[in-house]
C-alpha cells in the first residue's frame, strides 16, 4: 500500500479546504471586499451532518434533518458546495461502487432538480473512491468516471472527455479554459478539476496552483481539485508549510471558511467507524473527551479489523 487509508481519508478533507483557502485568499486579493462573492452557507455545515449520521448510524439519513435545514442547504444548489458536502458518503462507501453510487444519489436528493450537481458528486466521488482503492490509473479515469455517471442530459460527460483529449495532446491549461469556454458553468469547474488533478496528478502542490491561475472560479476549482488530488496523493502529500497555515488559522465565528480540525476530526470518526472500532459507548463510565482524545482508560478498549469483521456487541 503506497499510502495508508487513514492518510488518505485525511488528504480527502484537507486537500479541498486547503485548496478552498488559498483560493480564497488569491480571490481576496484580485477583489475588493465589497464585491468578493462569500457563500452565505457553508458546505462543510452539510458534510458534518452527513458524517454525522454515517458515524452515529452506519448509514446515512437524512429524514430526520429539520425542515429549515433541508430549505437553508438548498442555498447551496448549483454550488460547487453542495459536491463536496458528500465527501464523506465517497470516503465511507469507496470499497463498494454499487453502494457508492446508492449513497451518493441518496446525498443530492436534497437538490432533485439539479442534475448538474448529481453527476457532479457522482463524478468526484467516484474519482475518489478509485484513489482510496488504489485502482486508479491516470490514462482510464476520466473514461471510468464518464461510466460510472451513466447516460444523463447534461454535458458533463462531453466536457470530462474533452478534457481527457487535451491530456492526451498534452494541453496546456490556457488551451483547456479556452476550449471548455470562460463561462461560471458548474460542469466546466467540474472538468477543469479534472484536468487540474489528472494533469499533474503526483504534485498536489502543483495542481492547486494551476487550479487557481487565471481562472474565473477560484474557490470551486481549488477546492475540487483539492479533494481529488489529496485523495490520490493523501496527507504526506500536501505540503507542511500549507498545513501549518490551517493550524495557525482559527476560523471567526462568522467565517465561511470549514474549521479544519473539526473536519479532520470527523473524517478520522469516519475511517474509524469503516474499519470495525468497537463501539465505545457501552463503556459510559469512561467516555469522556479531553482536549479531543480519548482518555487512557479508552486505550486498551479498542480493537480495529477489517470492514464488517468486528461487529457490535
Amino acid at each position: 500500500m503506497r499510502y495508508s487509508l487513514a492518510s488518505r481519508f485525511k488528504g480527502t478533507i484537507l486537500g479541498a479546504i486547503i485548496g478552498e483557502q488559498i483560493a480564497f485568499s488569491r480571490s481576496k486579493q484580485l477583489q475588493s471586499a465589497g464585491t468578493l462573492k462569500v457563500p452565505s452557507l457553508h458546505w462543510s455545515n452539510m458534510a458534518i451532518l452527513y458524517a454525522e449520521s454515517l458515524i452515529s448510524l452506519g448509514r446515512l439519513e437524512t429524514q430526520n434533518w429539520q425542515k429549515p435545514q433541508q430549505q437553508e442547504f438548498t442555498n447551496l444548489k448549483n454550488s460547487y458546495g453542495a459536491i463536496l458536502a458528500t465527501l464523506p458518503v465517497a470516503l465511507f462507501f469507496h470499497d463498494n461502487t454499487v453502494k457508492l453510487r446508492q449513497n451518493l444519489l441518496l446525498a443530492t436528493e436534497i437538490w432533485q432538480d439539479d442534475p448538474v450537481v448529481r453527476d457532479g458528486t457522482l463524478a468526484v466521488g467516484y474519482a475518489i473512491a478509485r484513489s482510496l482503492t488504489e485502482k486508479l490509473s491516470p490514462q482510464t479515469l476520466i473514461s471510468q468516471t464518464i461510466s460510472f455517471v451513466g447516460e444523463t442530459q447534461t454535458n458533463l460527460p462531453q466536457q470530462l472527455l474533452e478534457v481527457n483529449n487535451l491530456l492526451e495532446h498534452g494541453a496546456g491549461l490556457k488551451t483547456v479554459q479556452s476550449e471548455l469556454g470562460k463561462e461560471e458553468k458548474l460542469s466546466n469547474i467540474i472538468a477543469l478539476a479534472f484536468y487540474c488533478f489528472v494533469g499533474t496528478i503526483e504534485d498536489f502542490r502543483l495542481s492547486i496552483l494551476r487550479s487557481i491561475q487565471d481562472s474565473y472560479s477560484y474557490s470551486a476549482i481549488g477546492a475540487m481539485t483539492g479533494a481529488l488530488s489529496g485523495a490520490y496523493n493523501s496527507a504526506v502529500g500536501i505540503p507542511v508549510t500549507w498545513q501549518l497555515m490551517l493550524l495557525q488559522q482559527r476560523p471567526a465565528q462568522d467565517s465561511k471558511l470549514a474549521d479544519s480540525s473539526k473536519m479532520v476530526e470527523l473524517a478520522n470518526a469516519i475511517m474509524a467507524v469503516w474499519s470495525g472500532v468497537y463501539n465505545l459507548a457501552s463503556h459510559p463510565d469512561q467516555v469522556k473527551e479531553e482536549s479531543g482524545a480519548m482518555t487512557p482508560p479508552l486505550l486498551s478498549l479498542q480493537a480495529t479489523a477489517a470492514p464488517h469483521v468486528i461487529r457490535l456487541r
